[in-house]
């Protein structure tokens, strides 16, 4: 049961925001999300119903668990010659979600890669995000050789999506880009109309609930999708997400997706209240009273518990 192999997941490391992080892909891969994510930013998908794009994805949904590095992205030849492809000197890097999509009428298949990014702030990644978005789309076209086209058959090559949901934005940057390859004509008048959409990154910058007035929640979103990914990872109570994602956006509450949606919430609870901890324990090693700490807004039973574990590992 995906639930219970969910629990065993989190029961499993004692990094609460790890687990969290694991759980957020979960979440991301159940179809009714998916369905949601394809049809506001993939093309092929937008004119669909929720309820035929859920019919489009195929079984193969993998988390965390396909590798991105060069000669190991073929997933028989991963379980097989896993150690020989690895490229020496280097790590091997996993995809966090990766599916098939399939429009069978339109005889249409891509493949679509899922990335869950806390931050896409260079400064704090050491890298620009949309070069490992390039390098994501690289290795599923060149991974498909053996796999989807052969020899020198270059127009078997089947289209690659690479989404990545940040979360880190401020309250007016929600929006939706896109990365590709752009034709254009330098010299000359030769047109060429065959399309240029084989490989096509897109980024849904989500807000980090954050905003200047602290007694204020930010505005709900204009985009459909940014608005449920928002709900979906707030900080809201699981009682309150449920409705919100029944009632607005149409979800059906399978015992799955509440069981989700309640470890996620009881995680992002494990690490406010961490974090609050970590804040008094900061606080009273800079010798601030009982008195200021409490002024701050932390709650008494917060300040004893803080200052148990502070002054039991002095």
């Amino acid at each position: 049961m995906i639930e219970t192999n969910l629990a065993q997941t989190v029961d499993a490391t004692n990094d609460s925001g790890s687990a969290y992080d694991t759980n957020v892909k979960y979440l991301l891969s159940d179809k009714q999300i998916l369905s949601r994510i394809l049809k506001y930013t993939i093309e092929e998908f937008r004119e669909m119903d929720i309820e035929d794009i859920m019919g489009c994805i195929g079984d193969d949904i993998e988390i965390g668990t396909r590798p991105v590095d060069a000669g190991l992205s073929n997933l028989g030849r991963v379980k097989e010659t896993l150690t020989e492809d690895n490229i020496p000197g280097e790590g091997i890097i996993y995809y966090d979600i990766r599916f098939t999509a399939y429009i069978e009428e339109a005889e249409i298949k891509i493949l679509v890669n899922l990335e869950a990014q806390r931050s896409s702030d260079h400064s704090r990644l050491g890298y620009h995000l949309e070069n490992r978005i390039i390098f994501y789309l690289a290795r599923m076209i060149s991974a498909q050789k053996q796999t989807e086209f052969f020899h020198s058959d270059f127009d078997n090559l089947k289209k690659v999506r690479s989404i990545w949901i940040c979360m880190d934005n401020d309250e007016t940057e929600d929006s939706i880009e896109e990365i590709g390859l752009d034709r254009k004509t330098v010299f000359g008048n030769k047109k060429n109309q065959y399309p240029t959409d084989l490989m096509k990154g897109i980024i849904v910058n989500i807000r980090n609930g954050k905003n200047d007035d602290p007694g204020d929640g930010i505005k709900k979103s204009q985009n459909v999708l940014i608005s449920m990914l928002e709900e979906l990872l707030s900080e809201k109570d699981a009682v309150e997400k449920k409705r919100i994602l029944a009632d607005e956006y149409g979800m059906i509450m399978t015992a799955e997706l509440e069981g989700r949606i309640q470890i996620m919430c009881n995680l992002s609870e494990n690490i406010i209240e961490r974090e609050r901890m970590d804040i008094i324990e900061k606080m009273i090693k800079a010798n601030a009273t009982k008195k200021q700490i409490i002024s701050y807004g932390f709650t008494e039973e917060e300040y004893k518990k803080a200052e148990s574990a502070f002054y039991a590992n002095v």
